[in-house]
């Protein structure tokens, strides 16, 4: 595989490792990342801090401005942006929402290459929605019409070709809550066909139930992307592609991999340890997620195009699982056993 001069992996820099490689993370403006991806001085008296409630405990975020994504594009090629995930981009009245104005800042600081994939909101994509103290029932789930007006053709147009994705994300579904899987399949059918063709759609479905022929053939109908997700209860991702035949559905030729959490770790417990995304952690980087990612991604892109986005909770910390990742992929031996914490240093 041969390199850019600029790639290099030691400084985090991967933004030309390989042309059908995209490397990324999921969110950004971790002031953790201060002395990989970002510089101290640049961002002197910045930073701001609020206060994220996990599974009824505080956590204190330090996060850099908005300004910060020129540098985050300086190491990375692709950036997904999840805050879209928890709102619209336009109100019932077409106005624009706080997450419009957010996207916006964001589009302002973008140059050409950059890419971006925004996951959908959620009000688009879960059976049920957090309401008070309990779930209940989505009476939006699906609905074309909310979509298309209310994110997509918004998204669209404020991004223009820097768009390289939307992510559709859809919550675990627990047993007694599970839709039947030809009901399920019904429902993703309607849904592509009512919504704008677009080669940039990507289904990330998090119950194993749903990883079946009769829904991968939605979505190679519509030329819609399964996402391969190394999550909580998901199986692992050889497991996941193996379900698909080892097929890739999406109408742009591109796939994409979120390295989310451990499995088996759920999300408040992941959090809490990688908190505050600044080291690895102990133990908690999974080995055999980080070799079915190099095997998967080395072949994948005989065929398509990767976009790998990596999640602090995966390990503790994105900039340094990207780098080890990235030196696997460019053929780097590995040290002795008693140097492996070494692909891990600063």
């Amino acid at each position: 595989m041969s390199l850019p001069a600029a790639t290099d992996p030691k400084t985090f820099h991967f933004r030309n490792l390989h042309p059908r490689i995209f490397i990324g993370t999921a969110s950004d403006r971790y002031a953790g990342w201060i002395g990989q991806i970002y510089s101290q001085a640049r961002y002197e008296g910045r930073i701001t801090k609020r206060t994220k409630v996990i599974a009824g405990k505080n956590f204190i975020e330090e996060v850099l401005p908005l300004d910060s994504v020129e540098e985050y594009f300086e190491h990375f090629s692709v950036l997904e942006i999840d805050f879209t995930f928890y709102r619209l981009l336009l109100d019932e009245n077409g106005r624009p929402t706080p997450n419009y104005q957010v996207l916006n800042t964001y589009s302002q600081h973008l140059k050409a290459g950059d890419r971006i994939i925004l996951k959908a909101p959620q009000i688009i994509t879960a059976q049920k929605i957090h309401r008070g103290d309990r779930y209940v029932d989505n009476e939006s789930y699906l609905n074309p019409k909310i979509f298309t007006e209310q994110y997509y053709v918004p998204a669209a147009k404020m991004l223009g070709s820097k768009l390289s994705g939307i992510i559709f994300e859809q919550e675990y579904q627990r047993l007694q809550d599970r839709t039947p899987v030809n009901a399920m399949t019904r429902e993703l059918d309607d849904f592509f066909r009512e919504i704008p063709k677009d080669t940039r759609y990507h289904l990330e479905l998090r119950t194993d139930l749903y990883l079946r022929d009769q829904v991968f053939e939605v979505l190679k109908k519509y030329g819609v992307g399964q996402v391969l997700s190394h999550w909580t209860w998901l199986p692992p991702l050889r497991k996941q592609l193996a379900k698909a035949s080892g097929r890739f559905f999406n109408g742009g030729g591109e796939c994409v991999i979120r390295l989310m959490t451990p499995l088996g770790m759920r999300y408040e417990d992941a959090y809490a340890k990688a908190h505050p995304f600044d080291r690895p952690i102990e133990g908690m980087r999974q080995p055999e997620m980080v070799q079915e990612t190099v095997e998967i991604v080395k072949a994948a892109v005989e065929g398509v195009s990767v976009n790998l986005l990596i999640n602090n909770r995966a390990g503790g910390n994105a900039p340094l699982l990207a780098r080890e990742i990235a030196e696997k992929l460019m053929g780097k031996k590995e040290p002795p056993a008693r140097r492996q914490p070494g692909l891990w240093d600063r």
